[in-house]
């Protein structure tokens, strides 16, 4: 029986919808007592809330982190390994700019070269460094660079080197293995070994730092006569996360923990399900750009198979699923890991049909759950007990498949996997996905697919605008209480501004108030390497010695480490609304694509001409808003020529224009897309455009940016051909758009939603309330709180207040948006306080 659901939340209107960023705060004044405000912009509110009645329960692993090997998060970043290419098996499979002796530099005389041949130290580790050295006293080797711009070293502290090696010398290879500045200055006593027979055996030693630096190189230098082999070649600072050999980098691992997640979803992302399906192995051909395999990252690292990240660097699968159980075991998480379903997602969109590969991938996943699970008595329990862990690590959840684009032939493999796991593992639940993006016709199917079957859960992604997020506060409100429950796996505003972070905030509410529809959810992505970023906003940002939080990540500390137990309904009231029609000029763009325009004209809804234009006297109207692009006049048509440029916007008309039709004709030329028709223009940032044959010419949407950052408001499968024209129409009333392709009506929307800027939700956590409000917006909230005249309350309560300029940026040097503990007095059943402009206040009011 579906759970009783509350309506906790007013129905709210907001500012302007297509209104721009917002400005910087007032001062804020630090809080003692309960208060009016003083500051001159003030909005007033109430908010009330019913202790006597009950709302959902609220789970233990509500919220929770995502880990993907995006940005460099783990080579690198997490996985603590000092040594870039220590297997020397880095590939133009992985970068076009990779060979294997990537990130090392040859020293002295004598052959240095990598080879891939039968005295490889393993079959998956197929490719090793060759030392011929030339009998002097220099000695032939090579230097190691690290990440980014060197091997970070502390004085005082140790680091762990081992390498693989084995010689044809006689009297054994000496090996010396030295820790240096860029500029050669010495960083620790050099240790020296000596690799002896010629089979592989691993050699270890410590080096102890004699002087800080950010920029160290690891040199191994070979004496003697003869030829050495060596692979393998690592440093690790002993100083790891709770100390274990070979393993996690310490401060990325405790801001992580910091959390206190509920679940750790892994190993992502796009890297789960893109590329072949195939196994590294000679029957591939060693594929080396796969999806993500798990039987590929367990076992000794030196046995580990290694792959191209679909991000652009290489995998070496050092932290790999044993690591990642291990890491949620100690953060008190739950395992939830992602395997792929043979469609690729994340904009390949192939599917693999392929019944053998498919019934091994699906034999793969049981085998992960005994992995997980199983006695010590099993195949893989027992592959589990010789890593370390005989006890089982308890999976319960597991995700099949990653934001799908060709969903109807990735829930019939999706169905296979599912039916498989649960006749062996029927207390597993297995979670299935939305596609990638919070609505569309993928979604639309997608639900409708997962509804039918009932499916456990859910997984949905979006990165959105933070107009978007305050817009969608009340998205689960409606969910159906007796479908499928969701689990949020990625989201984020798209940027690591504190705007960003108040606007995830006020969402935020919305899914505690919705916890029992809404069961996880997790932002992404959650580490990002300041050298080496393929995806911003992030959560965690590092570089090799330093880490700290964004706005973002604070922002979901708050609400990680405060959740509660179960959520007390309440109402607040609604900030004044401010509407107005869709108002600005007009522009034309194109996206890796060459095309060209004419006939644009703009007619007022009574007709009037308002503009037009057929280039026959060039270009004069027209303003280059990006200055990209090469746009000029050609045979009477307006052409924008470089077929690879991106945003070449160019603008005209009046941005006070409202209630018109725009038309024009387009003619791709060339190029990956097709046309960016824009209107509601008030500048670069702020405006519509209808994007048709966008994202590779894969699909046709109208996107609305708010401060530069984009949500999607229609979208449909309409892809443009080169060569044709096409006539394109756009009428404006009011807040309603519609859009016409070639006289046939296209779609149309209405963009009413309002930002309400002011949220709240409010929970219980033993003998708390836990009051929760965002106050996303310049002006301070005066808000009259009641708790209900019965309700007996300490006369003190604590607040703990994130405030700050909307612009806001965390660094390593700077952290402006940080939490702020106080003490609240006068505190009871009624009282009055004011919240800062821009900011998210948690108050925690004790009930007697």
């Amino acid at each position: 029986m579906p759970r009783t659901r509350w309506r906790l939340a007013l129905t709210t209107a907001a500012i302007l919808v297509a209104a721009g960023p917002l400005q910087a705060p007032a001062t804020a004044a630090q809080d003692t007592p309960a208060q009016d405000a003083t500051a001159q912009d003030t909005t007033d509110y109430a908010l009330t809330v019913d202790t006597a009645r009950r709302g959902p329960k609220i789970d233990d692993t509500m919220y929770g982190v995502f880990f993907e090997d995006i940005n460099r998060a783990a080579d690198g970043g997490l996985y603590a390994e000092l040594v870039q290419n220590r297997s020397f098996e880095y590939s133009t499979a992985d970068n076009a700019s990779y060979n294997p002796l990537t990130a090392w530099t040859p020293t002295g005389g004598g052959e240095v070269t990598t080879v891939s041949d039968d005295g490889r130290l393993g079959e998956r580790n197929r490719t090793y460094l060759r030392l011929r050295p030339d009998g002097t006293e220099a000695g032939t080797g090579v230097v190691n660079s690290g990440y980014t711009a060197g091997i970070p070293v502390t004085a005082g502290k140790r680091y762990d080197f081992s390498v693989w090696a084995r010689t044809d010398a006689t009297d054994g290879t000496p090996l010396t293995v030295a820790l240096r500045a860029a500029d050669g200055t010495p960083l620790a006593k050099p240790l020296r070994i000596t690799a002896r027979g010629d089979r592989w055996a691993k050699h270890t030693g410590t080096l102890t730092a004699t002087a800080t630096s950010t920029t160290g190189r690891l040199a191994l230098t070979a004496g003697g006569a003869g030829t050495v082999r060596l692979d393998m070649v690592s440093l690790f600072p002993r100083d790891t996360y709770k100390g274990r050999p070979g393993g996690l980098r310490k401060d990325l691992a405790e801001k992580i923990a910091a959390l206190r997640p509920g679940f750790l979803r892994f190993p992502g992302g796009c890297l789960v399900n893109t590329g072949s399906h195939e196994g590294y192995d000679e029957a591939s051909g060693w594929q080396r750009k796969r999806s993500y395999q798990w039987k590929d990252t367990v076992g000794p690292v030196e046995e580990r198979a290694t792959n191209a990240n679909f991000w652009g660097y290489n995998q070496s699968y050092g932290l790999g699923y044993y690591e990642y159980f291990q890491y949620a075991e100690d953060i008190g998480a739950m395992p939830l890991p992602v395997v792929p379903a043979l469609v690729t997602g994340c904009g390949q969109n192939r599917v693999t049909d392929d019944p053998a590969l498919l019934r091994r991938h699906i034999q793969d996943t049981l085998d992960l759950i005994e992995f997980a699970n199983g006695p010590t008595t099993s195949v893989w329990g027992k592959k589990r007990a010789e890593m370390g862990h005989p006890k089982p690590f308890g999976l319960t959840h597991l995700a099949v498949g990653n934001e799908e684009n060709v969903f109807d032939a990735f829930f019939e493999r999706f169905t296979a996997f599912r039916t498989a796991i649960e006749a062996r593992y029927p207390e597993i639940t297995v979670v299935s996905n939305s596609g990638p993006d919070a609505s569309g016709s993928t979604f639309d199917r997608a639900w409708q697919l997962n509804r039918d079957a009932k499916v456990a859960m859910v997984d949905e992604h979006y990165y959105k605008s933070p107009q978007w997020f305050l817009e969608n506060n009340e998205r689960y409100d409606s969910y159906d209480r007796s479908g499928p429950k969701v689990f949020l796996g990625e989201y984020a505003s798209q940027d690591n501004r504190f705007r960003n972070a108040l606007s995830e905030a006020a969402f935020m509410t919305g899914l505690e108030r919705n916890a029992d529809i809404v069961k996880l959810a997790s932002y992404a992505p959650l580490l990002a390497d300041t050298a080496g970023t393929q995806w911003r906003p992030d959560m965690i940002w590092f570089d090799s010695t330093r880490s700290w939080g964004s706005t973002s990540y604070e922002t979901q500390k708050l609400f990680m480490t405060n959740t509660g137990d179960r959520v007390v309904p309440s109402t607040a009231s609604a900030t004044p609304a401010v509407t107005g029609p869709i108002t600005g000029a007009i522009g034309l763009s194109t996206w890796a694509t060459s095309a060209a325009y004419d006939d644009v004209t703009v007619t007022g809804a009574d007709g009037t001409p308002l503009f037009a234009d057929d280039f026959s006297a060039g270009d004069p109207q027209w303003a280059r808003a990006e200055n990209r692009g090469n746009w000029t006049v050609q045979d009477g048509r307006y052409v924008q020529s470089d077929a690879t440029a991106e945003n070449t916007l160019v603008t005209a008309g009046d941005p006070a224009w409202h209630d018109y039709d725009l038309r024009t004709k387009a003619t791709k030329l060339s190029g990956k897309e097709g046309f960016l028709v824009t209107f509601g223009v008030k500048d670069t940032g702020n405006h519509y455009w209808w994007n048709l044959g966008g994202w590779n010419n894969t699909q046709s949407a109208v996107e609305k940016a708010v401060g530069g950052a984009k949500q999607t408001m229609i979208s449909d499968s309409t892809r443009i051909e080169t060569g044709r024209t096409y006539d394109i129409r756009v009428e404006i009333r009011g807040r309603q758009v519609t859009l016409f392709l070639d006289d046939k009506k296209w779609g149309s929307f209405t963009d009413d939603k309002t930002a309400e800027p002011f949220r709240q939700v409010v929970t219980r956590d033993g003998n708390d309330l836990v009051v929760k409000v965002v106050n996303a917006q310049d002006a301070a909230a005066r808000t009259a709180i009641d708790l209900g005249r019965s309700t007996k309350t300490a006369s003190t309560a604590r607040l703990t207040t994130l405030s700050g300029d909307p612009d806001a940026v965390n660094t390593a040097d700077d952290h402006p948006v940080a939490p702020v503990t106080s003490t609240l007095k006068g505190v009871g059943a009624t009282f009055t306080h004011t919240f800062p402009p821009n900011s998210i206040t948690f108050l925690r009011v004790r009930i007697r």
